[in-house]
């Protein structure tokens, strides 16, 4: 009550806001006469202008006032259209990184062009990202007279375009595009092998259409890109094989306390003999190498029924402390392939993810992010807590004439669409045009059947239909025009009203029943009443109805016949309406939960995936770049092996010797060669010593080699180990996510578990890279480095890139969004639906 007594005295938060913002609209519109008067190529040349003084520091915001009125006058040139006072408001709060609400029919397409326009003066781009490649390439056709008269370029980013004109989109002043396109750039960007190649610059300003679908309905549903690893499974197999024979202490030694693996020379000529191949350590062959390091550590270093036991033709892990197996645990690395290699088990995961990121994650990268829609409020708060945005309620050009009635209830759903269908008779014998909005294809089919019956002539827009939508959406205005729709037609569809329509009372809107989110209702009405147009709207509902079945079971239908209500009857009750909205406000809080859990898990490997990225982008960089990787790897495997070996400050003799021996081990190089002239030292000198010797080894060597080979070579040899260790990381945390919820049994948090685990296990993945770069390098040879032989690496790498990449939509090998697939419900679990009822006694009736 206190919280409306201080509003009424001092307004909103939303109205205090419109109250500053119309000074600065004010100050737009003063400017208006000065542009009015400039010529075409004087108005043209601003842009050069204002990018200039960008250049030398000043601010965007001091120049908003002069591009937005550019920017207008554009707009009543090229488009004969001028940007209203509301929508300068709108631009201006899309500039300063809010979501701007705003109805249906108050013209977002020519809002958003304002703060593009204005953002993109930094040279560093600016997105206009939207629901799909119609609207993208509808909006940029439909705005691109207005950017053309400002001297600003234009692109657009479609499904099907080739990389040329997909990297000219990117590299223009203002890119429109969609969600999936814009993320699966991005995977792609950091999954290639030039930094030439790369799409997308920074990503610095992103206005998202229809924000709430994009950043709150799609967010559950992660972008991920994954391929076939048939290679990859073959040759786990063929790597077992070639070790199978090999002899301890002969071929091969074996380090308990690092529990770890090395095979000498006559180890490597057999499994050299054993695959047919001149050098194992070749660049070309890290991919068959590393399969062989992990056969050998599975057979040399891992017990059946010791450290794992194999169970309905499964490795299982066991867990070393309690004895139990961990379900759902995998070996990383590799490892667990190659145990299942070992045991002549299925070998799992033949198709592996390549790369990931959720929705959620790829817009927070933006420097700024704005959105608009016209239903975000009731979402304000998840927009707010996930991506730090608030939302801004524009005020309509002129006030809303749509008339919203109370919705219609009844006991039955017979009763429901035989209402529905009067209702549909009566509109149409005034004139009025009909919207029939439904949530599901059957739905929107039924009440087509039923009017069918009655030999009424209408239009069906579901997605059995969706290639007529634009026809039908054409007409949908029309008098007496009856237009049954799914939720495709709740968003982005703009109806415009036939003559003679007004006067018979504008578009009328039915929905069918109440959706989960009363977003999607608001869409619904929101299609009649554009920019003062006359209509009505009203919804039918029935307690048999799934939202209102499922969230309220028999309770409210029970309540109602005890107060007197029979078949056929309707009523239009507060009661009831208040009850359907608190089951919408559970579902929704339901599923901002789902969604934040999700998001949980993502952060976590979002700062993973933000290393690995990094890291690679640096090995492309180029010569010292990956010199310089290379020197701090040596540095950092120096560290590892004297903490590991040398545990007091002042290392004993035979803590050095077996320090010692591990570098020789990993190098190659003779353990008299390397412990030559070496005294008493310290632990810190010793990793000063030895990181100084091996790196001034690696030069010379490194010295020996043609320059623009051994560059090639180190790049090859760096990425082939990123990607491939990032792969199998991946793969790991997927089998960690599906059975970390089973911790909460033992009274565990899942989320700290995965934290925990996710972390451990990419410590030791980056430690695994360092290792492994260290033992390549120093087994780089001149004579097996030629310009054919890198050649050879780099058509074979960008030949899987591109079957990864143009590979199908499904879920195991698709560059489309997927949702991942749910365990089955048991009839006797509990309902997933939150009803809190068993699934047969619930949503199993279905």
């Amino acid at each position: 009550m206190i919280t409306s007594i201080i509003s009424k005295i001092f307004g909103t938060k939303n109205q205090r806001e419109l109250k500053k913002l119309r000074k600065i609209v004010a100050h737009i519109n003063s400017l208006e006469p000065n542009f009015s008067s400039l010529t075409d190529a004087q108005l043209k040349a601003k842009t050069a202008h204002y990018k200039e003084r960008v250049a030398q520091g000043e601010s965007l915001e001091s120049i908003l006032p002069e591009a937005f009125a550019a920017c207008r006058e554009a707009g009543k040139r090229a488009l004969n259209m001028r940007h209203f006072d509301v929508q300068l408001i709108g631009g201006i709060a899309l500039h300063r990184g809010k979501i701007a609400e705003m109805r249906t029919g108050e013209g977002k397409t020519l809002v958003a062009t304002l703060a593009l326009y204005l953002n993109s003066l930094s040279g560093n781009g600016a997105h206009l990202v939207t629901v799909n490649d119609y609207l993208a390439k509808r909006d940029a056709e439909w705005m691109q007279p207005l950017y053309e008269a400002l001297g600003v370029t234009i692109g657009i980013v479609q499904h099907d375009m080739d990389e040329g004109a997909r990297h000219a989109a990117y590299r223009s002043d203002i890119t429109y595009g969609t969600n999936n396109e814009f993320g699966f750039d991005y995977l792609r960007d950091n999954m290639k092998f030039n930094l030439e190649d790369y799409m997308q610059r920074d990503l610095h300003f992103a206005i998202v259409d229809e924000v709430d679908s994009i950043l709150i309905d799609e967010a559950r549903t992660p972008l991920i890109i994954s391929g076939a690893a048939e290679k990859s499974s073959n040759l786990y197999q063929v790597a077992n094989k070639a070790v199978q024979h090999l002899t301890k202490d002969v071929d091969y030694e074996v380090d308990e306390k690092a529990r770890s693996v090395h095979m000498n020379d006559s180890g490597t000529d057999k499994v050299e003999k054993a695959l047919n191949m001149d050098n194992l350590y070749a660049p070309e062959n890290t991919l068959i190498l590393h399969h062989v390091t992990q056969a050998l550590r599975a057979n040399a270093l891992f017990k059946r029924d010791v450290e794992y036991v194999v169970r309905e033709n499964e490795v299982m892990i066991v867990d070393e402390f309690t004895g139990r197996i961990l379900p759902g645990r995998r070996y990383s690395d590799g490892l667990h392939q190659a145990l299942e290699a070992k045991e002549n088990v299925k070998i799992e995961r033949e198709n592996q993810t390549l790369a990931a990121i959720t929705l959620q994650n790829y817009f927070r990268m933006y420097t700024k992010l704005s959105g608009m829609t016209g239903t975000a409020v009731t979402d304000a708060e998840e927009f707010h807590r996930i991506y730090k945005l608030d939302v801004l309620v524009i005020p309509t050009n002129v006030p809303i004439a749509r008339i919203d009635e109370p919705d219609a209830i009844f006991l039955n759903k017979e009763d429901k669409f035989e209402a529905i269908i009067e209702d549909i008779i009566a509109s149409t014998e005034k004139g009025q045009p009909v919207l029939v909005g439904t949530i599901a294809v059957e739905t929107s089919e039924y009440i087509g059947y039923l009017l069918s019956q009655r030999g009424i002539k209408h239009e069906i827009l579901n997605a059995k239909q969706h290639a007529r939508e634009a026809d039908i959406v054409e007409h949908a205005g029309e008098k007496g025009s009856i237009t049954i729709a799914t939720n495709m037609a709740g968003r982005g569809t703009d109806i415009k009203l036939a003559p003679g329509v007004r006067e018979a009372g504008g578009l009328r809107i039915i929905g069918t029943e109440r959706h989960e989110s009363r977003r999607i209702d608001n869409q619904l009405r929101g299609r009649a009443g554009r920019q003062g147009d006359p209509g009505s709207s009203k919804f039918y509902i029935s307690l048999e109805d799934d939202l209102i079945r499922i969230f309220s079971g028999d309770r409210l239908k029970n309540i109602m016949i005890r107060v007197g209500m029979v078949a056929g009857e309707r009523i239009e009750h507060p009661m009831v309406s208040n009850s359907i909205a608190g089951a919408q406000e559970r579902v929704e809080k339901h599923q901002f939960e789902g969604r934040k859990h999700i998001l949980e898990y993502d952060d976590v490997l979002n700062q993973q995936r933000k290393v690995i990225y990094g890291y690679r982008r640096d090995i492309l960089e180029g010569e010292e770049h990956t010199k310089q990787i290379i020197d701090e790897i040596i540095f950092d495997v120096i560290s590892y092996f004297a903490n590991l070996y040398t545990p007091h400050k002042n290392p004993r003799k035979e803590d050095v010797a077996q320090f010692v021996s591990a570098l020789s081990k990993m190098t190659g190089i003779e353990e008299e060669e390397l412990g030559k002239g070496l005294s008493h030292i310290s632990k810190q000198s010793l990793v000063t010593h030895f990181s100084q010797l091996l790196t001034e080894t690696y030069t010379q060597r490194r010295s020996q080699i043609e320059r623009d080979i051994i560059m090639d070579a180190e790049k090859w040899t760096l990425l082939e180990l990123v990607d491939q260790h990032w792969k199998i990381h991946l793969q790991v945390l997927d089998s960690l996510k599906e059975g970390i919820n089973l911790r909460g049994y033992a009274q565990k948090n899942p989320l700290l578990e995965y934290k925990k685990e996710s972390f451990d296990t990419f410590t030791k993945m980056m430690n695994a890279i360092k290792y492994d770069t260290v033992e390549r390098v120093f087994r780089f040879q001149p004579e097996h480095f030629s310009r054919s032989n890198i050649e050879s690496i780099e058509q074979e790498r960008e030949k899987e890139l591109a079957q990864a990449l143009e590979s199908g939509g499904d879920e195991t090998s698709g560059t489309q969004p997927v949702q991942r697939s749910q365990k089955k419900v048991g009839r006797n679990d509990p309902c997933p639906c939150g009803s809190g009822k068993k699934y047969k006694q619930c949503c199993g009736k279905r």
